[in-house]
């Protein structure tokens, strides 16, 4: 179950969300050109946040790097989907320049968060999803009423449901909460989830303020009327 749409338009282009997805899809595609060993040993060892290495003061300018080397196709694929569905929302919400320094801040909160929970681990961690995570939650305090639609697929059915964000976004970061407190070992840095998402609704909370205390509009700023059709119940 994930979801693959919203029914919120932001009404502007996203330029930085845009470009982001081109930057993380460029990198990826160039590191597949290379040898399979030298983009283990060379690209994840070497430009990967290992908590380890930063703890004897090492490699800190992996993590910003970090956030732009990925494992594998869907590794890539699943979170450049999160970043198109709810990234435009809250560059449209924080402007451009902001979202993109929210955008880094949230990464570096969810460093942070994987790196106190395992800072003697020597295992590289990559990926833009402590950053997207950010974005998923600011986009819970901006927009929770905000329809997504969620397909759900079983075995060889699937079906798609329009549900309420903060339902969407709220079952995502439980189930990130329990695979990272029951000590799941996947491989996934669960906590650079948690932390990367509760750093974004912080840092949303000062604009989510302002736009209380601005007029009233409509029942929800910034949520505009979708032109993507409602999906019907099925029988």
């Amino acid at each position: 179950m994930f979801p693959i749409r919203d029914h919120n338009p932001s009404g502007a282009t996203p330029h930085v969300t845009w470009a982001l997805i081109a930057v993380n899809v460029v990198v990826f595609l160039w590191t597949r050109t290379l040898p399979s060993e030298i983009t283990q040993n060379y690209f994840n060892f070497e430009w990967g946040m290992i908590p380890a290495r930063l703890s004897m003061g090492q490699g800190w300018e992996t993590v910003f790097t970090a956030m732009f080397l990925h494992g594998g196709w869907v590794h890539l694929g699943s979170n450049m989907l999160f970043l198109w569905i709810f990234g435009d929302n809250m560059e449209a919400a924080m402007g451009r320049m902001r979202f993109l320094g929210f955008y880094l801040a949230s990464g570096l909160i969810a460093a942070a968060a994987e790196y106190g929970m395992g800072p003697l681990s020597r295992s590289p961690v990559i990926g833009a999803s402590g950053a997207i995570a950010g974005i998923l939650g600011g986009y819970l305090v901006l927009f929770p009423k905000a329809r997504v639609d969620v397909i759900f697929i079983f075995i060889i059915f699937f079906k798609i449901f329009p549900l309420p964000a903060w339902s969407v976004l709220g079952f995502w970061i439980v189930l990130q909460i329990y695979s990272g407190t029951t000590g799941q070992n996947d491989g996934v840095a669960y906590w650079e989830h948690i932390g990367g998402f509760a750093g974004g609704m912080l840092l949303t909370v000062p604009l989510w303020r302002r736009r209380r205390a601005a007029p009233l509009l409509t029942a929800e700023p910034g949520l505009a009327r979708s032109t993507i059709p409602k999906v019907g119940r099925r029988d």
